[in-house]
């Protein structure tokens, strides 16, 4: 199983008269006390079940590895354990009084202040490895694990000062735990793929049960993770007994000790019953067979390692004093927990995002001796003054490295200036490329990404979900992610079905990240900065019609670059163009609430109606400048708010029902939206390409049906 140049750490042998005192059996009795507390936990949590009312899954039969794993992990290091992992939370140093408050919901849960599940922990405790917040972790959980252990060679090879290391230098690994069952998810694909290519310092611990909840191994896999791991070059392997707790401790021991050492990922496959149920809404009962059980039952690691420490000398006595012990103090523990405090109803809001950092434009937006510069331009000078200012920055994802640039050239001399660490090509892995940044943020690098197009985010929605979003919120306000997520977006000049379309509106269901989108080189560079300052995570969408101001009548997007230290704040709209106050008081005017490519539309269209119009360019999707919108639309009492997106169910039509509740008083006309047809894509030939979008013509044929109210 292990190439020559890894070491196996072993027990010295016993000797009599002796074996009460040494080290093996010191760590043999604290694991057997760990198992004893692991099992009259989920006992209890059994005999209660009217009380622990929420879904929860305890280790039973899983034990062995777990203990082994967080008795061997140091306080520099970093874990990422999954749902069953109550045994090496223990081992680890959490209380079960901790556990349990979880499993309660109760207001003092460390991990998640009672908004997350049972075993779902997330830690800064300076004295147990830190562990991130992550999802129930059914595979999704190994891209950010991975993420953490790709910040940490980073850290390690500028040499950081933040990087957490040993007393004596001691370098930090990673430990992401799964289920065999969540190996099949394509997303751990991308994470061993990317440990391997970058010899990452991670070791994926996988706890083979046979069961998938009610799905066996036979009927749902054709190898299990070991045999699958043989296909990843430079990913090290082991199997192990994982009912055997001294087998456990050895290859844990072993795995922590070449990683640490070697800094280059294993794997470790431990093959283990499964004792209890599913969760505890899912029964075992329910779908497995009493043999089934049985022969599960005959591989409990608690009796075999009780038997263990009988042979090596330990006296009945003191285990039955552990046994004894053991259910008074859980009860006790338990008792305590049901009588804490639930949370206070006014905190339900809190810990969506963390505080913004910049909260007011400054800066220099158009400097004297300043040179006009293009969108594209001003994304890479600001992307490039990141890079000189914080050397915890990276820019990574596909094409964006050395030899291209970037396929518009947005990241064109980067790597050369930087070098390959800081500026890189990953492979076609959206998921990964968004769910590593919050492993990244996680141990203190800053990364900015980018999705080639638009269209192809959606492989990455299920890390921006599941993993980004909710990791300040399930955290407590300890884990928000800072990342920045950079997305070529929109249609021109034919670039067709997959390289055109528009995602703001399905961006915006997604709560706990922000989403900015300008129309300018100015604004481009000051909500860049701005983004990357933020210590949550922000898509930018960037319109490529707009890079270059190719398309007619876009010339305004070429401003004057601002300085360095130009930021502009999330959330702040612009009036773009205002009316002019004789029409005004005429109340013959109407304003545009748009973004992007739609401000230059309504300007287009503007000029046939000279000082009726006032337009509004949003900036920033969410947060969104409401204060703008509605005093703006009060002001005229007719509105269009205009999008290239598909209009059916889009976040303008919400705007719009928006702007219906709150300025209702003050409308003189129905609230009017104007977006592209409703089609599944964008159609490649320019002819239909045009016919599908809003446009000039388009626009302005709304705004005289308006004025005419």
């Amino acid at each position: 199983m292990f190439k020559d140049s890894i070491s196996v750490p072993t027990f010295k042998a016993a000797v009599p008269g002796k074996e009460r005192s040494s080290g093996k059996q010191v760590t043999l009795l604290k694991a057997y006390r760990f198992m004893c507390q692991a099992a009259e936990m989920a006992a209890i949590y059994e005999a209660n079940r009217n009380i622990c009312k929420y879904v929860h899954s305890t280790s039973r039969g899983h034990e062995a590895i777990q203990i082994a794993a967080g008795l061997q992990l140091s306080p520099w290091d970093y874990a990422s354990p999954y749902y069953r992992d109550d045994s090496m939370l223990l081992a680890m140093g959490f209380t079960p009084y901790e556990l349990m408050l979880q499993l309660l919901a109760k207001r003092d849960d460390p991990a998640s202040g009672g908004r997350s599940y049972y075993s779902h922990p997330s830690s800064l405790d300076p004295e147990k490895p830190c562990i991130p917040h992550q999802s129930s972790a059914t595979g999704m959980q190994v891209i950010p694990a991975t993420g953490m252990a790709q910040g940490i060679r980073y850290l390690e090879k500028i040499g950081a000062t933040s990087l957490r290391t040993g007393p004596k230098g001691e370098a930090p690994v990673v430990l992401c735990s799964l289920g065999d069952g969540s190996v099949t998810e394509g997303e751990v694909s991308e994470a061993w793929q990317s440990a391997v290519l970058w010899e990452l310092p991670v070791i994926y611990l996988v706890q083979d049960n046979e069961w998938g909840i009610s799905a066996s191994a036979k009927e749902t896999r054709v190898m299990d993770a070991y045999e699958y791991a043989a296909g990843f070059k430079g990913l090290e392997r082991m199997r192990v007994d994982g009912s055997n707790f001294e087998e456990c401790f050895h290859a844990m021991g072993a795995a922590i000790g070449y990683v640490r050492q070697e800094r280059k990922p294993i794997l470790v496959h431990a093959c283990v019953p499964l004792l209890g149920h599913h969760t505890s809404g899912v029964r075992k009962e329910w779908y497995r067979t009493e043999e089934d059980l049985a022969l599960h039952a005959e591989k409990d690691p608690k009796p075999l390692l009780r038997q263990r420490l009988l042979e090596i000398g330990v006296a009945d006595k003191d285990l039955v004093a552990i046994e004894s012990d053991t259910p008074k103090y859980i009860s006790l523990e338990f008792d305590r927990a049901k009588e804490a405090s639930d949370p206070a109803v006014d905190t339900v809001a809190d810990h969506v995002f963390a505080p913004a950092t910049v909260t007011a434009e400054k800066g220099n937006r158009s400097p004297s001796n300043g040179n006009k510069v293009m969108m594209v331009d001003a994304a890479l000078h600001a992307v490039e003054e990141i890079l000189q200012q914080f050397p915890e920055a990276i820019f990574f994802g596909q094409d964006v490295g050395r030899r291209l640039g970037g396929v518009f050239r947005e990241a064109a001399t980067l790597a050369e200036k930087f070098g390959d660490d800081r500026v890189y090509n990953t492979a076609i892995q959206e998921a990964y490329i968004v769910g590593s940044t919050a492993g990244l943020s996680a141990v203190g690098v800053k990364p900015i990404v980018e999705i080639q197009f638009a269209d192809y985010i959606y492989p990455g929605f299920n890390q921006l979900v599941t993993e980004i979003s909710k990791s300040c919120y399930l955290s407590n306000g300890k884990f928000p992610v800072q990342t920045l997520i950079r997305v070529p977006i929109g249609a021109y000049g034919g670039g067709g079905p997959y390289h055109s379309g528009s995602v703001e509106s399905t961006l915006l269901t997604v709560k706990g990240i922000k989403v900015v989108y300008p129309s300018n080189a100015a604004d481009m560079k000051g909500l860049m900065k701005a983004a990357f300052l933020d210590p949550n995570p922000v898509v930018m969408l960037e319109h490529k019609g707009l890079y270059w101001s190719k398309v007619p009548g876009t010339q305004g997007a070429i401003t004057v670059e601002p300085d360095a230290d130009y930021v502009l704040p999330l959330g702040k709209g612009r009036i773009v163009q205002p009316a002019h106050p004789r029409d005004v008081k005429k109340g013959d005017t109407l304003c545009v609430i748009t973004y992007g490519m739609g401000v230059y539309w309504a300007q287009a269209a503007a000029a046939s109606f000279p000082g009726q119009v006032e337009i509004i360019d949003l900036r920033s999707l969410f947060p969104l400048d409401e204060e703008l919108v509605f005093s703006t639309v009060k002001k005229h009492g007719k509105v269009l708010v205009l999008t290239e997106e598909q209009l059916n169910n889009s976040f303008a039509q919400a705007l719009a029902g928006r702007i219906q509740r709150t300025c209702f008083k003050s409308l003189d006309a129905p609230v009017f939206t104007l977006g592209a047809l409703d089609l599944p894509a964008v159609p490649i030939n320019t002819i239909l390409e045009n016919a599908m979008l809003p446009n000039p013509e388009k626009v302005a044929a709304a705004m005289k049906e308006l004025l005419a109210y």
